[in-house]
């Protein structure tokens, strides 16, 4: 065989070993896209200046005078109703990020119902966020599977997490959890699922304030 012969040969076997790494490395890339999407941590603050500390627990707070505005946040529930959470400011908002494919949403769940049911009547109100689902169908059985009461906003494509701006306290999990105090505005952020105790300790010093 000549040495023209083989060189296309060559090269052929060349473009196979560049195609079969390319898909290797988009393989591995969208794994980890999969992985992120429903993950239990993380503390990056999405870009920008930033005002608030992330603790060694994973919580990251802002202090009162430093806080940014919660984004219009409304639509459609999960249960059929209408939901604008502008309409609770005067409350303390503990605002949770779900998905019912999510397995660390799934271990919180019914924390979250927990406390929600010991605080409702001291000026807190929980709304939760539903995203990534196929259908509102698979968010209604995992809110009557859990127990869960509390009104969630249907978002299926992710667009309400969009609107908040980068350097805030913005949610870039699934779960994340937020909380929002009486004027609107986000005090904590937890990226991941919460005991009871975490979500507390998180909740408590802002229902605290004045």
């Amino acid at each position: 065989m000549s040495a023209a012969s083989r060189a296309p040969q060559r090269s052929n076997r060349t473009d196979r070993t560049r195609r079969r790494t390319a898909l290797t490395m988009t393989g591995a890339a969208v794994a980890a896209l999969l992985l992120s999407a429903c993950s239990s941590g993380g503390t990056s603050g999405g870009g920008g200046n930033t005002n608030f500390v992330t603790g060694a627990d994973g919580v990251a707070t802002v202090r009162k005078g430093e806080r940014d505005a919660l984004p219009d946040l409304s639509g459609r529930t999960v249960d059929g109703g209408d939901l604008d959470v502008a309409d609770y400011r005067g409350k303390v908002v503990v605002l949770n990020v779900w998905g019912s494919w999510c397995a660390p949403c799934r271990l919180e769940a019914k924390n979250f119902e927990k406390v929600y049911q010991d605080t409702k009547d001291q000026g807190v109100q929980f709304v939760g966020i539903n995203t990534r689902d196929a259908s509102v169908g698979l968010a209604r059985a995992f809110e009557e599977e859990q127990g869960v009461t509390f009104p969630s906003l249907y978002d299926p494509t992710g667009k309400l997490m969009l609107r908040f701006e980068k350097g805030t306290l913005n949610p870039q999990a699934v779960p994340s959890t937020l909380i929002v105090d009486r004027e609107g505005r986000i005090a904590a952020r937890a990226l991941q699922a919460l005991s009871e105790k975490k979500l507390r300790s998180m909740l408590d010093p802002v229902l605290a304030e004045k």
